[in-house]
């Protein structure tokens, strides 16, 4: 179904406020799977707040959600066709670790690919501490089956280049497991899409399960990331975005290919099949211990 632009357009996101507390800095790491290893404290500032918290800084795609909004009535959109294309965070200051955080989204393009074919909504949201400093830039592109036809324009005004594959080996390989609980646990943050917990609609959607929140699975590979070019150093992380290419199913294991220019590639090995890719992140040098 064709979308609705006046109505999508006329859409009001909500501007969401949020009081961060140290239990949703603990449950935002262990709702992708941080912590997981019990015996590395590196982990544990992450997941215990007598330890911390210290925030993982994939955090930010979680901050007063505004939650699933192009499933609103009003939205102009087929709820049932939505699927999340690829993300982009950037760190623009001190991300807090308590107060009150606000997150403002606009639509910036919609795309439209031809009658019959896919629709892309592209959006930013803006994340700012209680004193208005914004730390975070979040730029998303949705991908809305069978939205095309309005009349939109078919391109982007500033597409993202693809990036080349890499032709060598990666100089890390980080396997992450995923639980079974997990997409039941990460739905706690905020994201609520029945996809991702009902399994009578994920088979009408054509999975043979419910699948892994997208921004799940990118919390996961950026644990991955922290780990092998960050140290656990949280403050190291400055921007990672992704291209997502296929879901994950919750319980399976995902394995990080890293190298060590900041590109990087998700896959899952047991049914060879890439699910994250284009993937490029930006760290600073971690300070000497």
């Amino acid at each position: 179904m064709s979308i609705d632009l006046d109505k999508l357009m006329r859409l009001e996101i909500p501007v969401v406020r949020q009081e961060l507390t140290p239990r949703d800095i603990a449950l935002y790491a262990l709702s992708i799977g941080m912590g997981r290893d019990a015996l590395d404290a590196r982990q544990l500032p992450y997941v215990d707040p007598l330890q911390g918290p210290q925030v993982m800084p994939a955090m930010v795609l979680v901050m007063a959600h505004p939650g699933f909004y192009l499933g609103h009535p009003d939205s102009g959109v087929d709820p049932k066709g939505v699927l999340h294309a690829d993300q982009a965070i950037e760190i623009l200051g001190p991300i807090p670790g308590k107060g009150t955080v606000e997150s403002r989204t606009r639509i910036t393009e919609v795309i439209d690919k031809g009658a019959g074919k896919p629709a892309l909504i592209l959006a930013e949201t803006e994340l700012s501490d209680g004193e208005g400093r914004r730390f975070a830039r979040l730029n998303r592109t949705t991908f809305i089956r069978g939205g095309g036809g309005f009349g939109g324009p078919s391109e982007p005004r500033n597409p993202v280049p693809r990036l080349p594959e890499p032709q060598t080996a990666p100089d890390h390989v980080v396997d992450l497991e995923t639980a079974d609980a997990q997409a039941l646990i990460y739905r706690l943050n905020g994201d609520l899409n029945p996809l991702h917990s009902d399994p009578e609609l994920a088979r009408k959607l054509g999975f043979e399960r419910p699948i892994l929140h997208g921004l799940c699975t990118m919390g996961v590979v950026c644990h991955a990331l922290l780990r092998a070019l960050g140290g656990y150093r949280a403050e190291t992380m400055r921007a990672v975005r992704l291209r997502f290419a296929k879901p994950v199913y919750p319980g399976e294991t995902i394995r990080s290919e890293i190298w060590a220019d900041g590109r990087f590639r998700a896959l899952v090995p047991a049914r060879d099949a890439v699910v994250i890719d284009g993937g490029l992140a930006r760290f600073d040098p971690a300070p000497e211990p």
